[in-house]
């Protein structure tokens, strides 16, 4: 039975294995007005290898919202021109058929040296609408889309379909929407990738880079948060459909998984730990988790909120969600610069698992999930950017070789993927306890815990979570365990011991009404240990917690 585990184990760490591309299949675009607009590309050529012929400085408006003229004439066909005269696109002339009879000729990419474009913080972000600007047809379009504004990167991403005069107002169909094949998302195929390093300042552009290139080396390790909306029919079902669905990928592929069904978004003191993805929705600005002053992104970490407005602004770390992801940490966002309506936005469904199960870089997943271009979606990180590139079980011997800590974690994914896979969890635990590392590693000890509670080894599961306690677990990590260890302490009759974690627990979360219930908690502990003094002074926590904030004089 040992020998069978090892071989399934094996198997599964089999998977993945994709080609890296060089930064020569990049193009880089900074704003020449701005010293940190240039020092972002060059920091991230020096890092990628991009040949200096192939970046591009531009006098750009230094703000994040521009005219579609400026558009036009300061960006888009500047570079559409740039990259033409040094054959970095091959446009040739070919007759297309009409579906008249009639033919047509038009200029083509028949070739490209470069597939990606990377715009750099200080390049504009949105295209404001014209509403001067009209097109034959305009009055077609649904009444909703009839408008021309746009992201940047979006319309930037249509160049090789130039020739074809492609309407501005609404939006264009993505010819690479859905890909298999990572070779169809490419100028060749009428896509030019377009993403942009971008934040609140040029270091944390730069951040992006070095975080992405880390992972690469490492791993993308931690774990998967989907927050839902529990929505049963209607339009909007779409939005959870996607998102349950990039679970489900993360899950098989061997993460760590949580899934909230309610309607809310996560609450502040939710134990959001390590995180390596997360997608939910629906909230206007960053909020719970993604709110307090420290969130515990792994390097390399996808995050993603849907949201109308979630790129609206990207240079802050406070308003709507792609500005405050990577300010906080994150590597890789999406999000809408305008009003998308949810049709328009990602499908987070196809992004995880072109990512994660076909290999895309994170540029070509972004835009294989993308219904339409020349819209509102900007995409914020090094398109280069492919964590899952190393064969699993290389990298799992590389990290095990070098002595890396993070060979703990490939330990728990090769456990998660045989659960996955409905292998025995007795086999999974022996699997666990036969490494060293697992009786230092709080990760490791955490999963014992669960695994143990999973074949009704109640007193095993505690002691593997108190164990878990003991070996410098994350901050929010060792909420978690507190969290866990209270209630089974008081499953099992130990109330001082509850009272005793509870203590601690409670002294870690943040000042918010969501705060109330763990008091609440709290003080049943307490009543039920006997403690009248602390049963009070937790219920009156909780109480003031409740109340509603006072109202502005």
């Amino acid at each position: 039975m040992r020998l069978k585990a090892l071989l399934l184990i094996l198997l599964l760490l089999l998977r993945g294995g994709v080609a890296a591309e060089s930064g020569e299949s990049v193009a880089i675009v900074y704003n020449s007005k701005m010293a940190d607009s240039k020092s972002v590309a060059e920091y991230y050529a020096a890092k990628r290898g991009v040949p200096a012929n192939q970046i591009l400085g531009l006098p750009l408006p230094e703000i994040e919202a521009i005219s579609r003229f400026e558009f036009k004439e300061l960006l888009e066909t500047p570079l559409r021109r740039w990259l033409e005269s040094n054959d970095f696109l091959t446009f040739r002339s070919q007759t297309i058929p009409g579906t008249n009879g009639q033919s047509s000729v038009h200029f083509v990419v028949k070739g490209a040296k470069v597939k990606y474009v990377v715009l750099c913080y200080g390049v504009p972000v949105r295209i404001l609408n014209d509403p001067n600007l009209k097109e034959e047809g305009m009055e077609k379009v649904q009444a909703e889309l009839r408008r021309n504004n746009a992201a940047v990167d979006s319309d930037l991403a249509l160049i090789p379909l130039y020739d074809f005069k492609p309407p501005l107002t609404g939006l264009l169909r993505n010819p690479s929407y859905g890909a298999t094949n990572a070779a169809l998302v490419h100028p060749t195929n009428g896509v030019l990738i377009v993403t942009r390093l971008d934040g609140a300042s040029a270091a944390i552009a730069k951040g992006l880079v070095d975080k992405a290139m880390m992972a690469e080396t490492n791993g993308l390790w931690g774990r998967a948060y989907f927050d839902l909306r529990n929505i049963k029919e209607g339009d909007y079902k779409l939005g959870d459909d996607w998102i349950r669905n990039a679970s489900e990928v993360a899950r098989r592929a061997g993460y760590d998984t949580v899934k909230d069904d309610l309607p809310e978004v996560f609450s502040p003191v939710f134990p959001m730990s390590q995180i390596a993805f997360y997608a939910g929705w629906y909230d206007s600005h960053a909020s719970g988790p993604f709110a307090q002053p420290t969130v515990e992104f792994m390097p390399g970490a996808f995050a993603y909120h849907l949201h109308s407005y979630s790129a609206h602004a990207i240079r802050t770390t406070t308003d709507w969600w792609a500005g405050p992801f990577v300010a906080k940490g994150a590597t890789a966002t999406m999000g809408s610069v305008d009003e998308p309506y949810l049709s328009g936005t990602p499908d987070v469904g196809t992004f995880f698992a072109r990512f994660i199960f076909n290999g895309f870089s994170f540029g070509e997943a972004a835009y294989a999930s993308q219904l339409g271009l020349s819209w509102q979606t900007t995409v914020i990180g090094d398109p280069l950017y492919r964590p899952f590139a190393i064969n699993g079980k290389v990298l799992h011997d590389k990290l095990n070789e070098s002595n890396n800590p993070l060979i703990a974690w490939s330990h728990q994914k090769v456990a998660n993927l045989n659960i996955v896979q409905g292998y025995p969890v007795n086999e999974v635990i022996h699997y666990l306890e036969s490494f060293p590392i697992t009786k230092t590693n709080s990760v490791l000890q955490e999963k014992l815990g669960e695994l143990f509670e999973k074949v009704g080894r109640n007193s095993a599961s505690i002691s593997s979570y108190e164990q878990a306690l003991a070996l410098n677990p994350t901050p929010i990590q060792r909420r978690r365990i507190l969290e866990i260890l209270s209630a089974k302490y008081m499953e099992n009759k130990r109330e001082k011991d509850a009272v005793k974690v509870s203590t601690e627990l409670l002294k870690l979360l943040p000042e918010s009404p969501s705060a109330a219930a763990y008091f609440k908690r709290g003080a049943a502990v307490a009543q039920a240990a006997g403690d009248e003094t602390q049963a009070t002074t937790w219920e009156t926590k909780a109480e003031i917690l409740s109340k509603p904030p006072a109202a502005p004089k």
